[in-house]
């Protein structure tokens, strides 16, 4: 069996900190887009909107049975959590940070890196995207 190297690009958006959050993921393997998550996850910080950003993609990525996952983010605090280099002192991050380590432990290869905004536009847009339908959704309520 081939084995699925994909490349994955995250990130989540909070307007108000707390706010209406949303994701956004786009995954690619072998330079094609293969799939796009626009999620909105209701009120919540940008730090948790990062974490289920990251969680959407693992769970995405063990769906369709990766075995090599490179995230990348433009948060530099997911980054440096998950890798470990800094602690996890949010008691609403860390249920996150453990469900993250528990889903990583799934791939046999697994890198996460922080990458300049500007390098992150496509799951920026799927993650703003998201916020902005809720809205008009909530609006026509």
């Amino acid at each position: 069996m081939k084995k699925r190297s994909l490349e994955i690009h995250i990130d989540g958006a909070s307007e108000g900190n707390p706010g209406k959050s949303g994701i956004g993921v786009v995954i690619s393997e072998d330079g094609e887009v293969i799939n796009n998550i626009s999620k909105y996850i209701g009120e919540t910080t940008n730090n948790v909107a990062e974490y289920m950003a990251l969680i959407f993609a693992l769970q995405e990525a063990l769906i369709i049975r990766a075995s090599e996952v490179i995230v990348k983010t433009d948060s530099q605090l997911l980054c440096n959590q998950i890798n470990k280099s800094f602690k996890v002192k949010s008691g609403n991050l860390k249920a996150l940070f453990e469900q993250a380590q528990h889903m990583i432990s799934g791939f046999d290869g697994f890198k996460i890196v922080h990458i300049p905004r500007e390098q992150n536009k496509g799951a920026d847009k799927l993650a703003t995207k998201a916020i902005r339908e809720q809205a008009k959704v909530t609006a026509r309520h």
